[in-house]
């Protein structure tokens, strides 16, 4: 008996067995969920703001056959974007309207697995969002962006996490639209960001949020770097997981929020021991980190 009779005979014996174990609870989709909690405990999504995204492996779409059976009559919808590179992944993604700390409260209803068809350009609902929800309203953003860092990563990067700091937010009334001041001024703030983000950030200059254009522009800037700021709007930090995407989030922020401190230690944006360049670089050299000299400015 293969594996694909053995399911079957257990599914039609047990009642159910396998459904009991509830879809909701694997632990990477837990892991996924979890993102939307640990973001609002630092003060990153108010109301609805923010969604997430997680490109499934093999493995993991064929754990969640029997869940999706019923589903896959749904009709495919149009995403506004062609993109080949997703070709038939199947994504999770955060529901439309939602508050992202309620995602790990009622998984099946504020989440929800979406398939990609086979040109890149449709997808359909497999699972959740119950009660007559949908799919975030960045989808379109999430597909494009996913596309970019799977061929940027060869396929290693799956999360696509979005948050709302409001320091990172405060960052566009404050500094220049220069993704190179930003990440140096950064870099300059503590020795864990060169560590975490070498490749320096991307920048996205404001655009309307869901549009086609931030979504294209967030590209760009991925197939290049791993966080990216979205000018007045917040922060997207990609990984090979949720906790590598959440904790290159937390070190952006961070060092924001130290630059911050800085300036109001210091009464202005004048820091009279500022660490310099050459520091910079030498810390970078005795780290063994090769900087992205394009993003490093004097």
């Amino acid at each position: 008996m293969d594996n694909t009779d053995w399911f079957e005979t257990l599914r039609e014996k047990g009642q159910g067995v396998v459904d009991a174990l509830g879809l909701g609870h694997r632990p990477w989709m837990q892991e996924f969920a979890q993102l939307g909690s640990v973001g609002y405990a630092q003060g990153w999504h108010e109301r609805n703001g923010g969604n997430a995204s997680m490109r499934l492996t093999t493995e993991e779409v064929v754990a969640l056959r029997y869940y999706t059976t019923t589903n896959q009559q749904n009709p495919w919808v149009p995403l506004g974007v062609e993109v080949p590179a997703m070709a038939e992944e199947c994504l999770l993604v955060t529901a439309a309207g939602c508050a992202m700390e309620r995602v790990a409260q009622d998984p099946a209803r504020f989440m929800g697995l979406v398939q990609i068809d086979g040109t890149g350009a449709y997808g359909r609902v497999l699972w959740g969002f119950e009660g007559g929800g949908r799919p975030t309203s960045e989808l379109a953003s999430h597909v494009v962006i996913q596309g970019a860092r799977k061929e940027a990563s060869d396929g290693a990067s799956r999360v696509v996490y979005h948050c709302h700091p409001r320091v990172i937010a405060a960052l566009g009334s404050v500094w220049p639209e220069d993704k190179a001041l930003i990440t140096t001024r950064l870099w300059k703030m503590m020795t864990e960001a060169i560590m975490v983000f070498p490749e320096g950030l991307g920048l996205v200059p404001c655009e309307v949020p869901g549009s086609l254009e931030l979504a294209e522009a967030t590209a760009e800037e991925a197939r290049t770097h791993r966080a990216i700021v979205w000018s007045r709007h917040g922060l997207l930090a990609t990984g090979n997981s949720c906790e590598d995407a959440f904790g290159l989030a937390h070190v952006v922020v961070k060092a924001a929020e130290i630059y911050r401190d800085a300036c109001a230690l210091a009464g202005g944006p004048d820091l009279p021991y500022l660490m310099t360049t050459a520091e910079l670089k030498r810390l970078a050299a005795g780290l063994n980190i090769c900087l992205n000299e394009a993003c490093l400015a004097e």
